[in-house]
């Protein structure tokens, strides 16, 4: 068995009350990295391990220009996605299970990065590849 990991951006929130309060720029707005819907593919084999480079070229799908996504052609994953997503990940392209006795699906996981005033909300999911 062979595995692959989904992570898909299912959500993104913004607290503009708390950038007002503690940012340097009170008006940042939401996460410029990543858009609701983007898709991104990791795999461990033979030919690539786009884990040991922080997901860089795994977007496979973007309502935005690739260039300008995280985990695009040109830019590897933001580092505080990084540490939320990354452990979940492994596990998965380990073939391990993701979050068993917490989500419905062993195989799956839904977290979110640590920008506590625009954070993003990820789906992690492992893919059982039959050899």
């Amino acid at each position: 068995m062979k595995y692959q990991v989904k992570v898909t951006v299912i959500d993104k929130k913004l607290y503009p009350e708390l950038q007002e309060a503690y940012c340097t720029d009170p008006q940042s707005g939401a996460c410029p990295c990543y858009n609701v819907g983007d898709e991104f593919i990791f795999r461990r084999d033979e030919t690539c391990d786009s884990f040991w480079q922080v997901g860089l070229n795994t977007l496979v799908k973007s309502s935005a220009d690739p260039q300008t996504v995280a985990g695009g052609p040109t830019k590897p994953h933001c580092s505080e996605a990084w540490d939320a997503i990354s452990r979940y990940i492994y596990t998965g392209l380990q073939g391990g299970s993701i979050m068993k006795g917490w989500m419905k699906e062993e195989n799956t996981m839904i977290t979110c990065c640590s920008d506590g005033t625009r954070p993003v909300i990820f789906k992690i999911e492992r893919i059982d590849i039959e050899d």
